[in-house]
């Protein structure tokens, strides 16, 4: 589950809003501190969830270093926000060696997952390493 960082502020007489760097767009607010954090995890959590239902590359969280040096952090706390980011899945058809697919099998087993999981799992894998990854899935 990615997190995410929400810049949340206040001015007096006001309620505290909140938006997203990594989403400009994605905004929030509430009438107290806690209000504004769960307000916050809602809108992204919307936001995700669109973009997804779009297609569109949902992306990666940008660390705290990045974020502070934007111009509009003066004055905004960050907050971290936790975000289920659900992928579609899609059906496929591969052929493979009937002995590696029993290995396949009997280590997906070994780690608690399934053949799917374990194959997309070497796949994210074999990516980062060439260079290739982490993207939004």
């Amino acid at each position: 589950m990615p997190t995410y960082i929400a810049l949340i502020r206040k001015e007096t007489g006001s309620v505290y809003g909140v938006e997203f760097p990594d989403f400009p767009g994605c905004i929030s607010a509430g009438d107290t501190l806690d209000e504004a954090v769960a307000g916050a995890k809602e809108a992204l959590e919307l936001h995700v969830e669109g973009m997804i239902e779009d297609s569109e590359d949902v992306p990666h969280p940008s660390g705290l270093e990045a974020i502070k040096k934007l111009k509009r952090t003066k004055g905004a706390v960050p907050v971290l926000i936790d975000v289920p980011v659900a992928r579609k899945t899609k059906r496929i058809n591969i052929t493979m060696n009937e002995g590696l697919l029993g290995r396949v099998d009997s280590v997906a087993a070994a780690r608690g997952t399934s053949r799917s999981g374990f194959l997309a799992e070497a796949a994210r894998k074999m990516l980062c390493e060439d260079g290739l990854g982490p993207k939004s899935e």
